[in-house]
């Protein structure tokens, strides 16, 4: 006989399995492993909860990109419906260099059953007026939900070169969430040289310093890193990704959860494989 209870506890034995190597991180700590099972025992805690996926690379020739698209929009829809998300994050390399899919991707993209927003990747090479026309908000924008803040700055443009956001935009962005609990912020390109597609942007690394609220920085770009840097307390948190023909052998999305005590849990969720988990301890 079917009842919500063995429903629920079949959610979360689901969840155990796809998730470990949970680490806790405090400011100034070493890092500290959770089990999966600890990473469940929290869930009871979290007060908000989104998700962070990139390079869907739609339309890219010679691969399964629609496939690959649809398969991770039922992995979200479907821990959207055993755990709730508020929103989530496509960090930028939507499309694969033709415009044309951009229409395309949005279509997709409308089959979740949870709020969504993106930033423009280097492959997303179409213009300002074609990314407020398809998507309805220009390509550095700021979205307020409850007591957060995202800021959803611009990397690239039409060409496709890697660049640093627009620092003078950034800037008033963070002043007018100065009073915000939470800042989460979103760029495809890392700014600092971890990796060998990032630009060195030391001002970009100045200016974020003198918010305290800011939580934690999320990339996209490097499809081969999943894990998480860290620069004066800050998080900078890698996702992966969704599509291409390279990079981590699994494709997966990261997840995001604030916890009571205002820590920070955060980890990458593939429905075949266990994947890192990590929980940061954050300022209130």
């Amino acid at each position: 006989m079917y009842s919500k209870k063995t429903d629920s506890n079949n959610s979360r034995r689901r969840f155990i399995q796809q998730v470990s190597l949970a680490t806790l991180a405090i400011w100034g700590a070493p890092l500290q492993h959770l089990t999966g099972q600890d990473v469940a025992d929290l869930q009871d805690d979290v007060v908000m909860r989104f998700a962070v996926a990139s390079d869907i690379h739609y339309g890219q020739p010679n691969t399964a990109y629609r496939e690959m698209t649809q398969t991770m929009l039922r992995q979200l829809n479907r821990f959207h419906s055993d755990f709730p998300l508020s929103f989530c994050v496509f960090n930028g390399d939507l499309i694969h260099d033709d415009p044309s899919f951009l229409t395309q991707i949005k279509n997709e993209f409308m089959q979740l059953s949870m709020d969504w927003f993106v930033t423009r990747g280097n492959h997303d090479q179409v213009g300002s007026k074609l990314w407020i026309d398809t998507f309805g908000y220009p390509l550095n924008h700021s979205v307020q939900l409850q007591q957060s803040v995202l800021i959803l700055a611009d990397t690239s443009n039409e060409k496709g070169a890697y660049l640093s956001p627009n620092l003078d935009w950034l800037k008033q962005q963070l002043d007018k969430a100065a009073k915000a609990k939470h800042i989460f912020l979103f760029l495809h390109i890392p700014q600092a040289p971890w990796t060998k597609n990032s630009v060195d942007t030391p001002a970009f690394f100045e200016l974020v310093r003198k918010y305290p609220n800011i939580r934690a920085v999320f990339h996209g770009h490097e499809h081969d890193q999943d894990g998480i840097k860290k620069e004066s307390a800050i998080p900078y948190m890698f996702d992966a990704h969704v599509g291409g023909n390279w990079g981590t052998p699994y494709r997966g999305f990261r997840v995001v959860e604030i916890l009571k005590n205002n820590s920070l849990l955060t980890y990458m969720m593939n429905p075949s494989e266990k994947i890192n988990v990590e929980k940061w301890k954050i300022y209130s």
